[in-house]
């Protein structure tokens, strides 16, 4: 729920609009901004997450970790939204980049260590992508009612409302709930698991000279399935930049919706996490989790670019058709059950690389593999960003001065989705065929759980930490339905 909340409030897609719309930063700019604050951010996660997997107390190695991001969570994300009267200009967008850092580091502190807790918690094959689908089932509601909320209340045009979503005010209103969402749904996550402490496993207490830890850091990085999920990450990330950078620019003035509408098509897609959670984990045992996952997102990669398409070819009612709302509502609840069960296999097929690569190395280090994971996303994110301003600058999208406006010239928007619509089409499919590089099924698995309890002296599996047969629910990135 903290990372999905988290992710709106974070999300390329809001904060893109808000800087260039909103306080009239050139898109540019905005773009470089995003950019450098996840470049700093991926650079350190990989250092986070080896503190990590290494990191001793009464409390293990994650959970320290998990408390202590709470209030610079809460505290960065409040002051993220709100514009300093006194700061404009350079000083204004310097204030956004540190501001930004912080709540991404921040961010990554509770994220890294909270993610590599499921490994632990679920060492069994299939067990562990039902956990994972309860994660990303609460992180996509809770991505998903705050997204509406903010369309919906705060952001709402209408007579009382004039501005919606170009009003500064609502987005500082906001981003309060935002931080006390997160504040509460943190320590509750980190006191409801610190209960499994002690069944979790405590790092190896070991010194090595710093070229060993570099080679064994190494050879943790360079496993193959490792490679080809960040592979295939890493071309994704980017057309999900494009994606959300461009995402309310396309829902404002593409479709011509307010942003209460917005905020009910994205309430349709809570029915697409409950198809979703249902279907991962039963997929995955009828196909595996790497089959699984290429048809998915297959499928997910058409669907997603199916209604712009159709404007494209003149075969799209026109905009205030009542139909409109309705086509893009459905459009996402296929795109968003599809997306939902790629998420989660792919964070399940992670947890496996954890096992793997122990049995490589003979270190776990599932902070190290997931904070790696994360890490190529994150850069081409804010490159994706990047790509999608320069995209606003080449169409010349009118910026900054869009308050009360309800229309842009619509050869600007068509101009748009001619140029995103197949950069992002064509990098999901470069992606899509990375991942056939990844090695690890089910029976290779097994056999790596045997050998590192072989190697353990243990005769017989462990039992998994799940008292009375409970999952325990609770990795977001940036996703955002793309309307």
């Amino acid at each position: 729920m903290a990372q999905g909340v988290g992710a709106v409030a974070l999300s390329t897609t809001i904060i893109n609009y808000y800087l260039v719309s909103v306080v009239g930063l050139r898109p540019a700019l905005v773009g470089g901004i995003i950019l450098v604050s996840l470049i700093i951010d991926a650079v350190l996660d990989p250092t986070i997450g080896r503190i990590s997997d290494t990191f001793r107390s009464r409390w293990g190695r994650r959970h320290p970790f998990m408390y202590a991001s709470a209030i610079p969570i809460a505290l960065a994300t409040c002051f993220l939204w709100r514009n300093p009267a006194h700061l404009t200009g350079g000083a204004f967008a310097a204030y956004v980049a540190i501001v930004l850092v912080v709540l991404r580091v921040s961010g990554s502190v509770f994220q890294i260590p909270n993610d590599a807790l499921a490994p632990e918690l679920a060492p069994d094959y299939h067990e562990r992508t039902g956990l994972l689908s309860w994660r990303w089932f609460f992180g996509i509601v809770g991505l998903l009612v705050v997204t509406v909320v903010l369309n919906t209340v705060y952001l709402r045009k209408d007579a009382a409302h004039p501005l919606g979503q170009n009003d500064p005010a609502a987005y500082a209103n906001f981003g309060l709930l935002a931080a006390a969402i997160c504040f509460v749904s943190i320590v509750a996550s980190a006191m409801a698991t610190q209960r499994f402490i002690p069944f979790l496993k405590a790092p190896e207490m070991r010194r090595q000279p710093m070229a060993e830890t570099v080679r064994e850091i190494f050879a943790i990085l360079t496993n193959r399935s490792l490679l080809a999920v960040m592979g295939s990450g890493l071309l994704s990330g980017v057309a999900m930049g494009v994606n959300n950078s461009l995402q309310n620019f396309m829902n404002f003035y593409f479709w011509g919706l307010t942003p209460q509408v917005v905020g009910w098509i994205t309430a349709s897609a809570v029915l697409a996490t409950i198809a979703g959670v249902v279907a991962a984990p039963f997929l995955a045992r009828a196909l595996d989790k790497k089959r699984t996952m290429i048809a998915v997102f297959l499928v997910s990669i058409f669907a997603g670019v199916v209604p712009v398409t159709l404007r494209l070819l003149g075969l799209m009612p026109a905009n205030g058709s009542p139909l409109i709302p309705l086509i893009l509502a459905g459009d996402l609840f296929v795109w968003g059950a599809l997306a939902l069960i790629g998420a989660v296999i792919i964070s399940s097929m992670i947890a496996d690389v954890v096992e793997d690569s122990a049995v490589k190395t003979g270190v776990r280090s599932e902070g190290l593999l997931f904070a790696a994971n994360g890490l190529i996303p994150k850069i081409t994110g804010g490159v994706g960003a990047v790509i999608g301003n320069m995209m606003l600058e080449v169409v010349h999208f009118p910026v900054g001065a869009l308050r009360g406006v309800e229309a842009v010239d619509p050869a600007i928007m068509r101009n748009l989705a001619l140029i995103s619509l197949p950069t992002g089409a064509i990098l999901n499919l470069l992606s899509l065929a990375v991942l056939a590089f990844y090695r690890i099924d089910k029976n290779s698995h097994e056999a790596n759980l045997e050998t590192l309890r072989l190697a353990a002296g243990v005769v017989t599996p462990p039992t998994a930490p799940l008292v009375g047969g409970e999952a325990i629910g609770g990795e977001l990135g940036s996703i955002a339905p793309p309307l």
